[in-house]
């Protein structure tokens, strides 16, 4: 992830975190969640010149990157704790 990659999730991670706050994805449907970050999305399609759905997609795309590299690190960081995990069978 690059560092301007970086620099967009963290402005809508802060947008959401001040509007939405601690959310619980299970409880609150997808469509709201976007209803809420509609006004940073669109002011991000208006400084990148691409539409909000764009914007969404690429949000999407970064904040699954990110929760893969937490995982990643985690993973190492508690590799000797837990062991290697168990290799699938094939």
């Amino acid at each position: 992830m690059t560092a301007e990659d970086r620099e967009f999730l963290g402005k809508i991670n802060a947008y959401a975190e001040e509007v939405i706050g601690e959310v619980d994805p299970q409880k609150v449907r997808i469509s709201e969640q976007i209803e809420k970050l509609r006004p940073i999305l669109q002011e991000l399609a208006m400084i990148h010149g691409k539409p909000v759905e764009d914007i969404f997609i690429r949000y999407m795309d970064l904040a699954t990157e990110a929760a893969v590299e937490r995982n990643n690190k985690f993973n190492d960081d508690y590799k000797d704790i837990m062991g290697d995990a168990p290799k699938p069978r094939i």
